[in-house]
This record gives structure tokens, sequence and C-alpha cells, in this order.
């Protein structure tokens, strides 16, 4: 079913502007605002009678990141808002289907034909966006726009401040499993692909990890590929091979990035889905970090790592190594997403090279490198790995190793 993503009540005052006594509204108005999603947003909702008339008008200003229109439902209570029991028939403006985004909308209400010569001095409206946008399962919809990108605090020069602004996508919930992992592996390897590496993991429902960059990318593809999907990644420029075989040193003109299938996020959108929402702090809930949080190994000198339990985390430290943990036992961060610190580091997209230094979009990394970005820390390295904006790499995208993993990305209609 459609998300609806977000709801804006308002309240009239209680004079009666008119004789007839139909609505008993007008002057200085009062609203509140609750939020059900991140987007879209409404926001200034201010209904107005018309004087001398029983036309109201309600003006708002409506965002819909990702999304160039959206559905627009009126409701009408007459006792307070608990119930909405009058029924908004008469409606003209921006209103239903087809909406677009944009500050000043403007719909208007004929309560003389849907509520003639009724009065109440607690009505309330209520306004409903719609984008239509539905996660697929076991995703969420991370907005798209400008965001701050960077360390603010504690002087990583790899990592520069600065605005990028990314499209609407879809973000895996968790780390890719080994559950997840195991028969899109088995489907791939009947059906044309060489995926060097079957994964290993500590238990079914452990993030998958000793897999290289490149099996991951085949993987994405393979599981596009069943499911139905689009694929991204080519062996071409001209986006007709798919990549399903080799070691291919990828570029951004062989990803076909408007697909619906699956892929590794970009280094921009992996730290935008970190941050949840935040601006400026170290990780993904906020400014420090201890075990309630995430799966890393804690250690004495950070003054953001206050955690009362220091080294591998205890609830974890069993069976040998990896001490990984079950994907989902942390809290998830503001955009719903879990262990995007701790657990396993995840790889990215880009080649980490230099950022630009000017604001603007998602760049997509550098056409040429020696390691593919690795971001979100993991069980064995320390709080400051996991910092949103902390950039890593110290091995090719040939390499592997049981404390890296990932999640994909869907990109969004």
């Amino acid at each position: 079913m459609p998300t609806i993503h977000f709801q804006t009540d308002a309240a009239m005052p209680q004079r009666p502007f008119f004789s007839h006594r139909l609505l008993a509204w007008a002057g200085a108005l009062l609203w509140s605002i609750g939020t059900v999603s991140a987007e879209p947003t409404i926001a200034n909702l201010v209904p107005t009678q018309r004087a001398g008339t029983k036309l109201v008008d309600v003006t708002y200003d409506l965002a819909a990141p990702g999304a160039s229109a959206v559905l627009i439902t009126l409701q009408i209570s007459s006792n307070g808002g608990a119930t909405f029991d009058v029924p908004p028939a008469s409606l003209s403006g921006h209103v239903g289907a087809g909406v677009p985004p944009g500050p000043g909308r403007l719909l208007t209400w004929n309560a003389g034909a849907d509520w003639n010569q009724q009065f109440s001095t607690q009505v309330r409206f209520r306004l409903t966006a719609d984008d239509g946008l539905t996660a697929p399962p076991g995703f969420v919809l991370i907005p798209g726009g400008d965001f701050q990108m960077g360390d603010a605090l504690d002087s990583l020069t790899i990592a520069p401040v600065r605005m990028v602004n990314v499209a609407a996508f879809y973000a895996q919930v968790t780390e890719t499993t080994k559950a997840q992992w195991d028969p899109v592996y088995a489907w791939g390897t009947g059906n044309g692909y060489v995926i060097d590496n079957p994964g290993n993991a500590k238990a079914a429902n452990h993030p998958v990890q000793n897999i290289t960059w490149y099996d991951m990318v085949k993987w994405c593809n393979a599981r596009s590929e069943m499911e139905g999907l689009v694929p991204c990644y080519y062996t071409d420029t001209a986006q007709t091979q798919i990549h399903r075989t080799g070691q291919v040193n990828l570029t951004n003109a062989m990803v076909k990035w408007a697909a619906n299938g699956y892929r590794l996020p970009t280094e921009a959108e992996w730290e935008k889905a970190a941050r949840g929402g935040l601006t400026g702090q170290r990780f993904p809930w906020g400014e420090f970090s201890t075990h309630t949080w995430a799966n890393y190994y804690s250690v004495v000198g950070y003054p953001y790592d206050p955690s009362p339990t220091r080294g591998f985390h205890p609830n974890f430290q069993t069976g040998g190594f990896p001490y990984t943990s079950p994907v989902g036992s942390f809290p998830p961060n503001g955009y719903g997403l879990v262990d995007m610190c701790g657990n396993v580091f995840e790889w990215c997209w880009d080649w980490l090279g230099a950022y630009p230094t000017t604001p603007g979009p998602d760049t997509r990394g550098p056409a040429t490198g020696t390691g593919r970005v690795l971001r979100g820390g993991g069980w064995d390295h320390g709080s400051s790995f996991g910092r949103c904006p902390f950039r890593n790499n110290q091995i090719g995208p040939e390499s592997r190793d049981w404390i890296i993993g990932f999640r994909t990305v869907r990109t969004a209609p």
C-alpha cells in the first residue's frame, strides 16, 4: 500500500463570521503539525473563510523530495479532531491527485454545498500527502535533497564539510545477511554468474562477510535478474552486457543508475543514510558512542566513547571470531536503518579519492583508484571508524575479510 508520509491538522478560532452562522472561523488561525514520516512534508497550513461567503481557502506549503506530484486528501472534523465527520466533497485547487510540490499551495472548500447551516467551534482540518513511493520489503525511503557531508567535529582532512545533493533512494534496513546471500548466490551460479566466494557468517541472521567488492556487485545483478528487475552493472558503456563474471573495474558509465535493480550505495548515499536526518553529529544517533548503540571495539582515549564496557562487545564476544552480531540488535537511526555503525564495514561504490571542494550533486566518486571506499566501522575496530564521516580503505576491491560486508540500495522512481 502507498505510504502516507505526513498529516497536518489546523484549527480555526471560535468567532462567527457572518449571520448565517454556517462557519465559526475567522481571524488569526492556530495549527499543530504531526509527522508520520520524513517526507513529503506539509507546513504552514492556514484555513481562512472568505469574507461574506461560504468558501474556505486552505493554503499550505508542500515539499516532496523524490516525487514530481503527490496525492493531497482533506479531512474535516466538527468535534476537535475526535472524528473527521464532515464530508468535503466540493473541493477545487491543489487537492486530489497530481499536486506538484511547492510553497503557497491553495485548495478551496465550498462549505455551503457540503455543510450548509451548520455551526461548530471545534472545526479542524487535516491534510494528508501521499507520494505513492512504497519502499520494497526490507528497505526504507531515504529522502532526496541537500545534506551536510563530511566531518564538522574532528578535523578529518580526508572528509571536509560540503553540501551534497542526493536524489531519493531506497536503502536496505540491515546489512546483507547470510540468509539473504545464499539463495541469490545459488541462483546466480546456476544462471551464468561466477561469484568467486560463497561468503561466510557466524549465523544465518548475521552479516555475510569474507567476500570481495567484485563478488558484491555481481551478486547485486544476480538478485536483480532473479527478481525480474533491471540490473545496474554492465561491462560496456553502452550498458548492453550484464556483468556476470570476472573482476571488472566498472566505471560510472557502466552503471544504469536509473535501473530498478540492486546496487551498492555511492559514498554520498551511504553517509546521508547513515546520518538518519541529523546534521553535524559523529554517529547515526548523535555525538557519543557506547555499546548500547553498536557492536564495536571500545577503547579508552576517545572523548566521544564513554562506554562503560571496553574491548569487544560483551554480548557478542562468544563462539570465536568473528564477533559479529545478529543484524538489528541495536536501535535504528532516524531513517529506520540499523548497524550503520559497527558490526561489519560496508563497501560503497566509489573509488577512494578527494572530495570536490564546492557544493553540488553526488559525483559518485573519482573515475579511477586503487581501493573502493569502506564505511561504518566494524566489530573489531574502535568507535572512530564508526563515525558517519569516516572514510576508510586499506585494501583493494579484490580483497576479502571477516570484518567487511555490505548493504544494498535501489533507485527510487
